[in-house]
């Protein structure tokens, strides 16, 4: 019986295909919004999470306020010295700490230019720290030594032909602000940003490259002992840098964080935007939902010769019902399968388009199978719900009425 009622519910909305359809497009927009925007939200969540997984849940990471959404090595007022280096290495339960410079500069190779990601390595045992915290290998060529002046180590993405036209590989000289270096090194792919589109450079010569006299760190990489509670050393660590950039608690001009704090706090901001994107989302399917329960009241109204007929020859108030509701939640199912598709397009193309853009693999999209069938399991619903009324109406009609109500 169910099996003639969808069959019917079906018929009756080809046969108002232009009315079915333009209810339909309300639920598509809503719901190709809602997947295309949270699909982009959970590639950037999944992709950042990410590259906090390839640093170790015992590093912590200190940064001069201004620096974290800054580009790398500008925006600092109040940046971080080699003497707090030092207070941060004596904190008790620290291991070691990595002093970092960042910087951005033009690199040419093969008549081709690009602006790239410049980080400085240490010397001596720090760089064997760095190596360890960050677990950094080549696939091809070595590491950086002490000695190395004129070389450099660079990311796995970096000797893609399709950057310079030609494969930049081990051996090769490239121009960084109009010197030449050998890369000596490609370290293995990570699947980071951070690491694999970067060029590696030994700190002394970097400082002379961009002519930094100071002895200041755009970032510094700590790694807790083991055994220790690293939520009890981020607090130490605090508590000496307040001391030593003279502020109060409450009034810091850095940051200190761990991996998981990092992830936490980047999943509260994209809660509150994607919180903003439920709210437009409910808006726009409240509105689909009205429409749908619009048609639903016009095809009653409509067809009240055919619900007193139905009844008169025997059917009940439940398979009246069952048709009308079947029927308002088809458009829904179908709006939100088109709208479903369209998200998913729009989700990768839009971060597609970005990569190319920007330049940068931090535009990500990813759309879960949960996101998938939630999407479609929802717009089913709020069109089943918003056929309940019409149907209800439909189904409590006495035959003898609607007959008489339709001549």
């Amino acid at each position: 019986m169910l099996r003639d009622e969808i069959i019917l519910a079906v018929n009756n909305l080809f046969k108002r295909k232009l009315r079915s359809w333009l209810t339909i497009l309300g639920v598509v927009i809503g719901i190709a919004a809602v997947v295309a925007l949270i699909g982009l939200g959970e590639g950037l969540t999944r992709f950042v999470t990410a590259q906090f997984g390839i640093v170790g849940a015992d590093t912590i990471t200190i940064r001069a306020e201004g620096d974290a959404f800054a580009p790398p090595g500008t925006g600092v007022v109040n940046p971080l010295t080699e003497s707090q280096l030092k207070r941060i290495r004596n904190v008790k339960g620290v291991q070691t700490a990595i002093g970092r410079i960042i910087e951005t500069a033009s690199v040419e190779f093969n008549d081709k230019t690009k602006v790239n990601l410049i980080v400085s390595v240490p010397s001596g045992d720090e760089r064997d720290d760095l190596y360890d915290i960050l677990n950094l290998d080549v696939t091809s060529g070595r590491l950086l030594k002490d000695n190395d002046q004129n070389n450099v180590l660079i990311g796995s993405e970096l000797t893609d032909k399709e950057l310079w036209n030609k494969p930049l590989v081990t051996g090769r000289t490239i121009l960084i602000k109009g010197r030449e270096f050998t890369v000596v090194g490609v370290l293995k792919k990570k699947g980071s940003f951070v690491t694999d589109t970067t060029i590696w450079m030994n700190e002394e010569p970097m400082r002379d490259l961009f002519e930094d006299t100071t002895k200041n760190y755009d970032v510094i990489a700590a790694r807790a002992s083991p055994g220790e509670n690293i939520d009890i050393i981020v607090e130490r660590i605090k508590k000496e840098l307040r001391k030593a950039r003279d502020v109060k608690e409450g009034e810091e001009d850095f940051t200190v964080q761990t991996a998981q704090s990092a992830i936490e706090s980047l999943q509260d901001t994209l809660f509150a935007i994607q919180l903003f994107v439920y709210i437009i989302a409910a808006v726009s399917l409240l509105v689909g939902g009205i429409g749908i329960s619009n048609t639903m009241y016009t095809a009653v109204l409509e067809r009240i010769t055919e619900i007193g007929t139905m009844k008169a020859i025997g059917a009940r108030n439940k398979d009246i019902f069952t048709i009308f509701a079947i029927e308002a939640g088809l458009i829904g199912l179908v709006g939100g399968l088109i709208g479903m598709s369209i998200g998913v397009a729009m989700s990768h193309g839009l971060a597609y388009a970005g990569r190319l853009a920007l330049d940068l693999n931090l535009i990500q999209a990813h759309t879960s199978a949960g996101l998938i069938l939630g999407s479609l399991a929802f717009s089913f619903i709020v069109g089943l719900l918003a056929g309940l009324l019409p149907a209800y109406q439909a189904a409590t009609m006495h035959p003898v009425e609607a007959l008489n109500t339709a001549k």
